[in-house]
């Protein structure tokens, strides 16, 4: 063997490590390399005899024994001696690739639906005989990298003695190394064009170091779910006619300190309180830094370390499903930090992230955009959508920032932006991409659901992709949240004036699949809480603010609301500690969760309120033109022609004797009353009935005279 090739794989630039090292038979006799850099001495040890190793040039060591070419190689090892220790390890430098012809046809292709059992670092056992040698598996994309080495705790962090080989035109590195361990840490090390080593945690890693530290650890999941049932149910119901109610949690600062283990009893506990039927979680993939609250993801395929293990993440899902609660997860594809540990510049080139930093970059957030057009970025993410549904079980995505995906010309002006090759400010990738991972989403996993966070009137985000649609399932309905939240800041006396704010999301509210959502993004950067938008006097902002979530249950529309709401806590959200839950020992934010809770338990047990949430025919208006009394009235209908009529009183007057026109005559229920004194209200009301009397008015067929409590909504079912 040449000189110049052995020094190749000792500086780590041999693409094919593998045809230096290792056993190679030759005219009845077999050669077999070990590297191994600072050794004293190597022995091999072969069908139980030693053979003393001699060294080529530093660091590499070689035998040359008496073996039938046509023979089978038995299992041998190397035994190492170095200056403080002795190690005996099989040779990993003899297998054949762990990666097959399909999984490297499909990396190719950029089509790997699972990709995250084809890249990364995966315990594995390879067979000698009868005999079976246990260790781990790496690979990693790097295809502009003249060499790829692993480094980590099992060798000093210097990964002289573990190159890897190049599996051709895939751009994919590959190695097996004997008798690691899950729980061992680990990175790459990626030789650019130029000659400079840079050290990356593996962008599949499953699990990480706390932050800080920023390795990436070997795992292998060994979680037995538990959750057959729900996730049967869910396979065969569509959640567009389903009620869906959001609890959207941060889970460093919901209750600070609590572990994934923890958070499944208490978490389950107080959302069973509460009667959400879902939780969403702002994003857990793991993030460097705690105050960017999940949204810069430095590993996209591990659960953050900051409160527990992969497993015990699955643990808390497996609990939430158990107790009959779906869980949604906030998804970040838009964009990536620019950590030089993590995917930025991965192997020495702009390779998850677009070239030009026209379309590359985002100027308002400091971080790179993923370059969509390229068939590998878009297995990357597409693939780690299934994985988060697949492998964690989970029900949902919310999508984050698909608006700063749609538009080429997003928080940018004059010539810093890049048009497509038709002229226009539209992302053709990205709307590709979007696309691609919905329709692989929904075929690959029953009753999943994707969620768009998408601020524009971009058309059809929610429309089938067969369509020319996005494909999402739902959308989050930002107009209603602005309007609703300018309407409800002004004195009850200034509202007349802005009434138009109230009823124009009625405009619209069928052209997609909207959630209603009152998120995180609302409670922060000066906004302040929910309650603290709420004007009037102390008693006029609780009961504001009871008639707002009454308001926006009736709606047409699925519900999300940011922790801390549903008890009008009182402070502004910020991550860095909790939420007030002292203020519970209160009544008047006691009354405000009974209001959350029992607006929830209506709502999961009146088809009305939400079987027709993306059917006009389930909407009809009682009066929307009431600016005057700032009172707002209609009908909800369920597929069987059942119905819940809504009114809600936005000022701080008493209407008696008020005309509530009705689609049938006689006795009505008052089956919740914002206004209740249970829920901190004043009381006033219809003593739990009211009667309807066939008399045509304002186009309906009946009318009631009813009460209307102040600053209250009322619901009301017939018998």
């Amino acid at each position: 063997m040449s000189h110049a090739e052995l020094q190749r794989v000792l500086n780590g630039t041999h693409f094919n490590p593998h045809s230096i090292l290792g056993a190679h038979p030759s005219n009845g006799s077999l050669t077999i390399r070990a590297l191994r850099p600072d050794a004293r001495n190597v022995t091999l040890i072969f069908n139980d005899k030693r053979h003393a190793m001699t060294q080529e040039v530093p660091g590499m060591w070689v035998a040359t024994i008496s073996h039938e070419t046509n023979s089978d190689i038995p299992l041998y090892q190397f035994e190492t001696l170095y200056a403080e220790s002795e190690v005996t390890t099989p040779d990993g430098y003899r297998f054949l690739p762990t990666l097959g012809e399909v999984d490297l046809h499909l990396l190719g292709e950029g089509r790997h639906e699972e990709l995250w059992d084809a890249l990364g670092a995966h315990p594995h056992s390879m067979t000698v005989g009868h005999e079976q040698v246990p260790g781990v598996r790496f690979s990693v994309w790097a295809p502009n990298a003249q060499g790829v080495r692993v480094v980590g705790d099992f060798n000093f962090w210097n990964g002289q003695a573990h190159p890897m080989r190049s599996l051709g035109s895939t751009g994919v590195w590959e190695i097996f190394i004997p008798h690691l361990s899950v729980g061992q840490a680990y990175k790459f090390a990626l030789l650019d064009h130029v000659g400079t080593w840079h050290i990356k945690a593996d962008p599949l890693a499953f699990a990480t170091e706390i932050p800080p530290k920023t390795a990436s650890l070997i795992y292998e999941s060994t979680f037995t779910w538990t959750d057959s049932d729900w996730m049967n149910r869910r396979s065969e119901s569509d959640q567009h006619t389903k009620p869906l109610s959001i609890y959207e949690v941060h889970l460093g600062s919901w209750r600070p300190g609590l572990t994934y283990v923890q958070l499944a009893t208490e978490l389950v506990d107080y959302l069973a309180t509460t009667g959400f039927t879902h939780v969403e979680f702002l994003p857990v993939s793991e993030h460097p830094y705690g105050p960017s609250w999940g949204y810069q993801v430095t590993s996209y395929y591990a659960p953050t370390a900051r409160f527990g293990t992969p497993d015990q993440f699955r643990f808390l899902i497996n609990a939430l499903h158990t107790a009959g609660i779906g869980v949604i997860l906030d998804w970040v594809p838009a964009h990536f930090p620019k950590d030089i540990w993590a995917l930025a510049q991965f192997d020495g080139t702009p390779l998850y992230e677009h070239s030009d930093p026209r379309r590359g970059e985002h100027p308002d957030w400091g971080t790179f955009i993923f370059d969509f057009g390229r068939k590998e970025v878009r297995n990357f993410l597409v693939a780690n959508a299934l994985f988060w549904l697949e492998e964690f079980h989970l029900d949902g995505l919310r999508v984050d920032a698909v608006a700063s995906m749609l538009y080429l010309d997003y928080s940018r002006e004059g010539s810093d932006w890049l048009p497509n090759q038709y002229g226009g400010r539209e992302n053709l990738d990205a709307v590709s991409f979007l696309q691609e991972m919905n329709a692989t989403v929904y075929k690959r996993v029953p009753g999943a659901i994707t969620i768009a966070e998408e601020s524009t009137a971009w058309p059809g985000v929610t429309r089938a992709t067969s369509l020319g649609g996005l494909g999402f399932g739902f959308k989050w309905n930002m107009g209603w949240m602005h309007d609703s939240l300018g309407y409800v800041k002004h004195e009850a006396v200034h509202r007349k004036y802005h009434h138009d704010e109230m009823t124009f999301s009625l405009m619209y509210s069928f052209s997609e699949n909207f959630i209603l959502p009152f998120s995180h993004d609302e409670v922060v950067h000066g906004k302040g809480s929910l309650i603290s938008r709420m004007p009037g006097d102390r008693w006029q902002a609780l009961a504001n603010l009871r008639t707002y979530l009454a308001f926006m249950w009736a709606h047409p529309g699925k519900k999300l609301l940011f922790m801390g709401s549903e008890f009008a806590q009182s402070a502004e959200w910020s991550s860095e500690r909790g939420l007030d839950w002292h203020l519970l020992q209160f009544t008047e934010h006691q009354g405000i969760v009974s209001t959350v809770h029992d607006l929830n338990m209506l709502y999961r047990t009146v088809p009305a309120m939400w079987e027709r949430d993306n059917d006009p025919r389930g909407f009809e208006w009682i009066d929307g033109g009431s600016a005057d009394t700032n009172i707002f009235s209609w009908l909800r209908w369920s597929n069987s022609g059942k119905c819940i009529a809504f009114i809600a009183n936005f000022s701080p007057v008493v209407y008696h004797d008020y005309p509530l026109a009705l689609p049938s005559s006689g006795i009505w229920r008052e089956v919740l009353n914002t206004d209740s004194q249970h829920y901190g209200g004043s009381g006033v009301g219809n003593q739990g009935h009211i009667t309807a009397l066939d008399i045509d008015w304002n186009g309906k067929p009946a009318v009631a005279r009813i009460t209307v409590p102040p600053l209250s909504a009322t619901f009301f079912i017939p018998e």
